[in-house]
């Protein structure tokens, strides 16, 4: 039973994930702020300390706690490295301020109050005792002032009110009868680039632009390099680069037949050639590899690869590990499959036999031959596929001694696995973001990706598009339609992305009615691309990522707020940063079709904006500026000309030469 004379109780501290199952999760750019409810019986006063430290550290860096409102106790610090801190929290009784609270209370109502001076000085001693050298004697000879009976009590009084003698006794508090939390919780603190980055997905065997004939190579896709950075993207994914199967190939549109040339599906991993530790001969050298990394190093991109723990039947496991596979009764290996489709080219691994050790360490060191090769960022295929607690390990094992590594889920599934393997370390994960086109949903979704629990471990990475994914919204709705879902999932999150060149290339013909299937699909061909098309988004693409680079606000996901206003049609929201220095607002028209218009109020307290102040509205893209008042502001979205405004609140402000700009 816990003693009864620790009277305070800490409650609810936040971040806690699971009750601390599991860590929470921040970048080592983010100031991080912990909460706790803490309460206590009577009308004493109370203090409360943060206790953090790097998990391998011996020594607690300790934080005194402020109390906002209604219990609610908060401190904040910021990481200086990666990897996992810990935290947890004390709160005791402030017997000081309780007593001094108690003397400023009745002395100003002109009652007597020397007998709590004489409480007072046993206060001051007994901190005293917890005091250094010069600290302690002052604190002993005011404790001897203030019980020194033939001094004055209103000077007394004067002595015991001092500001100084309250900032000294801070610094020794009495935490007699403290209570700690119970719990040390944990955070993971990712890499700056885990918070905030632009990705670029493409298939390296249609990169080859001066050939259409030829297979695409890692020259190629060097070549294609500033390409992209002019766009401002600073993730390259690539689908896998591993030789791929013969066995079952598919053809052109997810055929069941290929025809002769046919390259195959970059999913179906593993030839003669190799496997996951080997790089599709077409492609290049391992050496020609590492250039593509370093290349793209010096525009300042990374390279993310795909992870697929998956095989064709001529992997080379198939042969050498027959036992990491499921062996059906007729002597057949069990090929993938969710009926009624079939995936005849693709082997699951088996997760449920007596040699799962010896595959999970195998499928570890793929991690750790790619890292060492110099890549820092996987995507992962299909990980709900997998054991959970496998994912866990894995990522476990290789965040100890790389934690900058950052990992996307691909995993369209059920919510509840999604947020398990965020919380297995998973740093970002694909959403349902492609398919929420209405004002309600996207609000709906986003608040409890932004404003919920979800938020302290769930990073969401938005895409309008992947090879797998051409939602019915993009094949109906016309350009608007693309720039409309580029730019909301460029101000939304974060951390976004995006397949091209299929992208700003307005590619939206589906393979079938009803279907999500691209026609002529590049998983199943070599395309080659007019990347110098006129109706290409590059511009757009390349004037939202500017605004994302130049506006803090954009680079966080949790500081989102969503903002009523009258027609379904449009959307509205806003981020800023802590210090109200950058508050953007972003305003979206949903109809790809039709001009809607609405009146829309902000609540310009809660941004740190003095509403009698005169404040210009700069939208980015069109670089258009308007004067707004703390009132309502009309708004008016034609999608065909500009689908969403991006605005940056810019306040009035005078000069040293009395002249007035804004900033």
């Amino acid at each position: 039973m816990k003693d009864i004379r620790q009277r305070v109780i800490i409650d609810k501290v936040r971040p806690e994930i699971d009750g601390g199952r599991f860590p929470a999760k921040r970048a080592v750019s983010e100031l991080i702020r912990i909460e706790a409810d803490i309460i206590a019986d009577g009308h004493d006063k109370l203090a409360a300390s943060l206790l953090y430290r790097k998990a391998e550290d011996g020594v607690w860096r300790t934080l005194p706690m402020e109390l906002q409102v209604n219990d609610l106790w908060w401190a904040a610090f910021k990481p200086d490295s990666l990897g996992i801190y810990e935290y947890t929290v004390q709160a005791w009784i402030d017997r000081f301020r309780t007593w001094h609270n108690r003397v400023v209370k009745k002395y100003a109502d002109g009652q007597d109050v020397s007998v709590e001076l004489i409480e007072g000085a046993a206060i001051l001693l007994k901190s005293a005792e917890l005091a250094d050298g010069g600290d302690a004697e002052r604190l002993k000879q005011k404790a001897a002032a203030l019980k020194a009976e033939d001094t004055p009590v209103d000077d007394r009084v004067q002595l015991a009110l001092d500001p100084e003698l309250a900032h000294l006794m801070i610094r020794y508090p009495d935490r007699t009868y403290m209570t700690e939390y119970g719990k040390i919780l944990e955070i993971r603190i990712e890499t700056a680039k885990a918070l905030f980055s632009t990705w670029y997905e493409m298939f390296p065997r249609s990169c080859a632009d001066d050939d259409p004939g030829r297979h695409g190579t890692f020259d190629d896709c060097i070549r294609r390099l500033p390409y992209i950075a002019q766009m401002g993207f600073d993730v390259l994914y690539l689908p896998p680069v591993h030789p791929i199967g013969r066995t079952h190939r598919k053809g052109k549109n997810n055929a069941t037949t290929p025809e002769p040339g046919d390259p195959g599906s970059p999913w179906a991993i593993g030839a003669e050639e190799g496997g996951h530790k080997s790089i599709h001969p077409e492609l290049g050298s391992l050496e020609d590899f590492h250039r593509l990394v370093a290349e793209a190093k010096k525009l300042g991109i990374d390279v993310a690869l795909d992870i697929a723990f998956q095989c064709s039947p001529d992997h080379p496991y198939v042969k050498e590990h027959p036992e990491w596979f499921k062996w059906r009764p007729d002597g057949t290996v069990q090929y993938a499959e969710n009926p009624p489709k079939k995936y005849q080219d693709i082997y699951p691994f088996e997760f449920e036999s007596k040699f799962t050790e010896g595959l999970r360490e195998e499928l570890l060191s793929v991690f750790q031959y790619w890292i060492d090769q110099g890549i820092r960022i996987f995507r992962v295929d299909n990980p709900h596929t997998k054991p959970l607690r496998f994912w866990e390990w894995v990522i476990g094992k290789i965040k100890q001694d790389h934690p900058d590594i950052i990992f996307l889920a691909e995993a369209f599934t059920k919510p509840k696995t999604m947020y398990r393997l965020a919380k297995s370390g998973y740093t970002h994960s694909y959403t349902y973001f492609t398919w929420r086109n209405m004002k309600w949903e996207i609000e709906q979704y986003f608040e409890e990706l932004t404003q919920t629990e979800a938020a302290d471990f769930f990073w969401p990475n938005l895409w309008p598009n992947t090879p797998d994914i051409l939602p019915e919204f993009l094949q109906i709705g016309g350009r608007p339609a693309f720039v409309l879902r580029l730019m909301l999932a460029a101000t939304l999150s974060s951390n976004y992305g995006i397949y091209g060149p299929a992208f700003e290339l307005g590619v939206n013909e589906a393979k079938e009615a009803f279907s999500e299937e691209y026609l002529n699909s590049e998983k199943y061909e070599i395309h080659h691309w007019n990347l110098n098309q006129p109706h290409s988004l590059k511009p757009i693409l390349t004037r939202v990522n500017r605004i994302r680079r130049e506006n803090p606000a954009l680079q966080q996901t949790r500081n989102l707020m969503f903002h009523p206003v009258d027609r379904e049609e449009i959307i509205c929201y806003s981020k800023w940063t802590d210090d109200y220095s950058n508050i953007i607002l972003v305003a979206a028209n949903l109809d790809p079709h039709h001009t809607h218009s609405t009146w829309l109020y902000l609540p310009f307290e809660e941004m740190g904006v003095q509403t009698e102040q005169t404040f210009q509205m700069h939208e980015l893209v069109s670089n258009a500026r308007y004067m707004w008042h703390a009132g309502s502001n009309y708004l008016e979205l034609d999608p065909h000309s500009l689908p969403v405004q991006i605005f940056r609140l810019r306040r009035r402000v005078r000069s040293e030469n009395d002249f007035d700009y804004f900033m």
